[in-house]
């Protein structure tokens, strides 16, 4: 006999699919969220950054410029507006290369921690989580970089080499069409280098700053479950966005100098040359700029990560 079709089971199940899909989607659409936040916020000091990186290529034998004194200068030539320059293909950038990046390694760590029975993962465990997050978000986000170097570089350039990107499609499009595709991956080397450094200074550092915090300084015990206190967030923080930022600016300046289409043959070339013409200590041009970005992009992920899950939880009752 046929047996009668039960709605109530059929509804459960549903309704189970649907909460486990929420359940995995969380780390990506709450790491994408915050890391599209905070590059909104700092995304003038992003632009300056980029900017310093290149000034010694654009304007070679000129004495460069400070961070603040290249914004100034916008401001007065080209308006407030020029400031958010790139700012579409930031966002599009964050929207892929940050959800990856920050979802894949929340979601390797939960999994190797509840193998690990709740216990704390050791350093190295985390590091590895962060390698492998960071590696895969690169790849998939680089087009996306290239854009932004791209459109934040082009006033920098003389009116008639100027490229003129309308928004990040115009430039991907355009890059594909004049260039050829394999161009939205020029520096995919040391941008990769870039991402895992990032990711190690980053989430790594932080998920480890925080135990430490918490035994040393908070005394709290993380190991119930529940959230750092605000305070142990903070410390923990300042310390993710200090290491992030010494890691990953030697591979960031490469990778800018070779998005941007210059001189250089490729991430060796370009290191040789940075070395022999601008000495060692070129490598970390713009730290002051490169850390009031990542130090600020680093805590601003961290901390809205909490409400936005709270947020997130809420609205699909999880």
């Amino acid at each position: 006999l046929k047996q009668p079709y039960n709605h109530n089971f059929a509804k459960m199940m549903h309704d189970e699919s649907h909460h486990d899909f929420y359940l995995a989607a969380q780390p990506f659409v709450v790491g994408g969220a915050s890391a599209m936040l905070a590059s909104s916020f700092i995304h003038p000091i992003d632009l300056s950054k980029v900017r310093l990186q290149l000034y010694a290529t654009l304007n070679p034998g000129k004495p460069r410029p400070s961070s603040l004194g290249i914004l100034k200068e916008m401001v007065r030539t080209e308006g407030v507006s020029s400031i958010y320059a790139g700012l579409s293909a930031s966002l599009m950038r964050q929207a892929v290369y940050g959800t990856a990046r920050i979802g894949l390694h929340r979601t390797i760590s939960n999994e190797l921690s509840a193998r690990n029975k709740g216990k704390p993962l050791s350093f190295g465990t985390k590091m590895l989580s962060a390698i492998c997050s960071g590696s895969i978000a690169v790849v998939a986000g680089t087009p996306f970089d290239v854009a932004l170097v791209r459109m934040q570089a082009d006033s920098m350039k003389a009116k008639e080499n100027r490229r003129g990107y309308k928004n990040v499609f115009d430039a991907i499009s355009r890059v594909v069409k004049e260039e050829g595709f394999g161009k939205l991956y020029s520096g995919l080397l040391p941008n990769v280098l870039r991402g895992v450094s990032v990711n190690v200074g980053m989430m790594a550092c932080y998920d480890q700053a925080k135990e430490m915090v918490a035994q040393y300084i908070t005394k709290e015990d993380l190991t119930t479950g529940k959230a750092p206190s605000m305070e142990n967030q903070l410390i923990a923080s300042l310390i993710a966005g200090f290491t992030a930022a010494s890691f990953s600016l030697p591979f960031d300046l490469l990778k800018s100098r070779l998005q941007d289409g210059s001189k250089y043959k490729g991430v060796v070339d370009a290191a040789r040359k940075v070395i022999t013409e601008e000495g060692v200590l070129a490598f970390w041009t713009g730290f002051g700029a490169y850390y009031m970005r990542t130090a600020p992009h680093a805590m601003i992920v961290l901390l809205t990560q909490e409400p936005i899950t709270r947020a997130y939880r809420h609205s699909f009752h999880l």
